[in-house]
């Protein structure tokens, strides 16, 4: 927010305190909201855990079914994942209700997202231009969206494929996978929450192309540099599974793409803008 924008606010009765109070408040109806839905489901247990949760490690989940019936379709039986050969374990004493607490607020928050967002949201825009708050209609719906489709490619297309990879990797026949419930959710929680993150990519280039940051030739002439940051970020946050991390950084590219087609709009829009107050100033100047 401008210095100048906090000084017409201090004048018009907000003081830098009234600020902290109005984030305050912000926060708490954040966590507020996060909390409700945590509750919610810490109470659906079974849905939360016998469904959600514990849906990827079964062999009836809605994405090991796809594959099956397109390798039925396509005549390769490869693609069909009708066993899972590993178990989950409990090993700790507190470990299913330590795992019920975290999984749970995992759940609530991302529920919640599009409320603490839009909370968020509402307390930064005061402090924007008319311009930029033109500029940024529709960022809670388009970074909800943009959040929601990436925890459902998480969810759905990543963590399958990587469950499957590591419960039928082995070093040994003799080694049995007998995964502790830690780590299972653990695992799902990152693979859901990276996912998620990572898909915001095309708004954090809008923002930064809307402030003037970078342009569409910089992302392109870095294009070769992306690629390899994507790589090894799909390296570091899926299983050693190469078909994982494909997985993971092809939309990542495609919606890197997306945010170059994103920066060179922006740009044509601001060529139009300039040019024509400076169509407006030249007939102010004729006058």
């Amino acid at each position: 927010m401008a210095l100048d924008q906090y000084q017409d606010e201090e004048e018009e009765g907000m003081s830098f305190l009234d600020h902290l109070e109005a984030l305050r408040w912000h926060l708490l109806r954040s966590v507020a909201a996060i909390l409700i839905f945590t509750v919610i489901a810490f109470l659906a247990k079974s849905i939360v855990f016998g469904i959600v949760i514990l849906g990827p490690s079964k062999v009836d989940f809605v994405t090991y079914r796809w594959l099956c019936n397109i390798s039925d379709y396509i005549g390769v039986p490869a693609l069909c994942i009708d066993e899972l050969p590993f178990t989950i374990q409990s090993r700790q004493m507190t470990g299913q209700f330590t795992m019920h607490m975290t999984s749970s607020f995992v759940v609530g928050f991302i529920v919640s997202f599009p409320f603490v967002f839009w909370e968020i949201w509402r307390f930064i825009s005061p402090g924007l231009y008319d311009q930029e708050k033109n500029a940024a209609r529709g960022a809670v719906f388009f970074v909800s969206l943009l959040f929601f489709m990436g925890a459902a490619f998480g969810y759905f297309i990543l963590s399958p494929l990587s469950i499957n990879f590591l419960s039928n990797y082995q070093l040994d026949p003799s080694i049995l996978n007998e995964f502790d419930i830690t780590s299972y959710i653990s695992t799902l929680t990152m693979l859901v929450l990276a996912s998620a993150i990572m898909f915001q990519l095309p708004v954090v280039v809008y923002f930064l192309a809307m402030s003037g940051l970078v342009t569409s030739g910089m992302l392109k002439s870095y294009r070769r540099h992306a690629i390899v940051v994507i790589l090894v970020l799909s390296a570091i946050i899926t299983p050693p599974d190469v078909i994982s991390q494909i997985l993971i950084a092809m939309p990542i590219l495609v919606l890197y793409e997306a945010g170059i087609r994103i920066a060179k709009r922006l740009e044509k829009k601001r060529a139009i803008r300039q040019a024509e107050e400076e169509a407006r100033d030249a007939m102010g100047n004729r006058d």
